[in-house]
């Protein structure tokens, strides 16, 4: 797959995740798949979707504590 099919696939799914945060769970494994495809055909991974990849990793971390107990 090329560099710009996956970078339009990236962009797909970061709009999915806008329209469905509720989803972004699924939509965050699915950014994480086009990443490894960049990676793995040596494809350099632009630094706003790392950002972003951090940032969603960030926010899922603190989901994991809305439902403890206090």
């Amino acid at each position: 797959m090329a560099f710009e099919q996956l970078k339009a696939g990236i962009a797909l799914i970061l709009e999915e995740i806008e329209k469905r945060p509720e989803d972004r769970h699924v939509l965050r494994e699915e950014l994480r798949e086009k990443i490894a495809e960049l990676r793995g055909l040596g494809m350099p991974v632009p630094e706003d979707i790392l950002k972003l990849e951090k940032q969603l990793e960030d926010d899922d971390s603190d989901d994991l504590y809305d439902n403890m107990p206090v």
